[in-house]
């Protein structure tokens, strides 16, 4: 057998594997002795077949198979020996109908090379690395919301603005009739806020439901209605008051604080607003780091400048996916993954770079964090290593999951790389601001 390649251009190659008759000749004997062994052929008994029948019923199947496992193999060894970064997989040549009855075979594979680059990592223009704080506000609203999840409901004999009012949305027509408790401060306009203030339980409300919330998911939930019927919904619904409360806000005591966080570890209010400081400012962290991860990930994208063998991945396209597709369909599919083949490229040669590894103990490791997370959500606060290891094991065992834990602690690993040395600003704000500078004043 012989293989040899020639480098078309930077980016693309085409490799020639000659194939002789003493490389399959040998196998494709000892299947065809195999198969007079066994063959039951109508007037021979097993075992007894002519040869030459057997070749003449097998010969070709038989050749034509072990030569595209020979081809097969041979092109892979090839690839892995001669450290080939390809892109998709190599494309056989179209060739005239094969004389299989030849001593010998030759087969033709167009390659798609990786390029090679440098990235750059510090830009001219720094890159922002949001530090989000909890303010006085946001903790002062944390520690209501906590009071009134904690308090006592306490029955009134008329709404007030503050009130919890329990009900029913009914409307025959819809067949609408769901029981609800609701704020009346989630409606979207005051005057509808207005009907109620002042009414008791028996009274019957009567809204529109266009423009009744800011929210169309809020009106699902009201209604108990799929999405597709509260689209565009514009009908009248009544609301039948059946209850009236106030909510009494919970006392900031220690028994309050040890519901919340266990027996002595928050003892006194100065500690509870440190705690929900501490707990908020954990989750804006990873908000801001999956910010720097994208604008980092943009940035070198947009700036990393290298050519694709775009041809042969738009041909290569054609017959990649479940279905095969005709050019123009292969063309479209390419300009959208393109940024994203990219990125596989500046990802990977990053990693290289900056010798990124994840090791199975890191794997292990991060999910039974994970693992300790959850069921600390449930209350379960200490489980052992060894529940902790047996839960772990279930979990890699599925591949899928094994490989999107890799993934993550690869981003986390390269977003360390990008914090030591790309061009960073650091810049403090409220949650409330960061939200108004990144996704805009909703």
């Amino acid at each position: 057998m012989n293989i040899t390649r020639e480098n078309v251009d930077a980016l693309n190659a085409v490799v020639k594997v000659d194939i002789a008759k003493e490389d399959y000749s040998d196998k494709v004997e000892k299947i065809l002795t195999d198969y007079r062994k066994t063959a039951n052929i109508p007037g021979f008994r097993k075992g007894h077949v002519p040869m030459g029948m057997v070749k003449k019923q097998y010969g070709k199947a038989v050749l034509v198979d072990e030569v595209n496992k020979l081809l097969q193999e041979a092109l892979n060894k090839y690839l892995t020996e001669e450290k080939l970064d390809v892109l998709g997989q190599p494309l056989p040549r179209t060739q005239e109908e094969i004389d299989w009855d030849a001593e010998g075979f030759s087969f033709e594979f167009e390659l798609g090379l990786a390029p090679e680059f440098d990235v750059e990592l510090k830009s001219k223009k720094a890159i922002t690395q949001y530090n989000i704080v909890a303010d006085d506000k946001m903790i002062d609203e944390q520690i209501e919301r906590i009071q009134k999840q904690y308090g006592k409901l306490v029955p009134q004999d008329a709404v007030e603005k503050d009130s919890e009012i329990t009900g029913a949305f009914t409307n025959e027509e819809k067949e609408i009739d769901n029981t609800v408790t609701l704020t009346l401060d989630k409606f979207k306009g005051k005057a509808t806020a207005k009907q109620f203030v002042g009414a008791k339980v028996g009274d019957v409300i009567t809204l529109k439901t266009k423009g009744l919330y800011d929210d169309d998911h809020e009106l699902m939930h009201a209604l108990k209605l799929s999405h597709d019927d509260i689209h565009g919904l514009d009908i009248e619904v009544n609301f039948t008051i059946t209850e009236v409360n106030a909510r009494e806000l919970a006392d900031l005591d220690q028994e309050l604080f040890d519901k919340l966080f266990g027996e002595g570890e928050v003892k006194s209010v100065s500690e509870l607003k440190a705690k929900i400081k501490e707990d908020a400012e954990k989750q804006f962290v990873q908000q801001a780091d999956q910010k720097l991860l994208n604008d980092v990930t943009e940035y070198l994208v947009e700036n990393t400048k290298f050519d694709l063998p775009a041809e042969f991945l738009t041909k290569w396209m054609q017959t990649a996916g479940e279905k095969d597709i005709d050019a123009d369909q292969a063309k479209e599919e390419y300009e959208k993954s393109e940024k994203g083949l990219r990125y596989q490229l500046i990802e990977g040669k990053l990693i290289t770079d900056n010798d990124v590894q994840v090791t199975m103990d890191d794997i292990k490791n991060h999910a039974k964090e994970m693992i300790k997370g959850q069921m600390a959500q449930f209350g379960q606060m200490n489980p052992s290593d060894k529940e902790l290891d047996d839960i772990a094991a279930r979990v890699l065992g599925n591949q899928d999951e094994a490989r999107r834990i890799s993934e993550q602690l690869i981003s986390q690993k390269l977003l360390s790389v990008y914090k030591e040395k790309a061009n960073l600003k650091v810049k403090e704000l409220t949650y409330e601001n960061f939200v108004k500078e990144v996704y805009g004043d909703k």
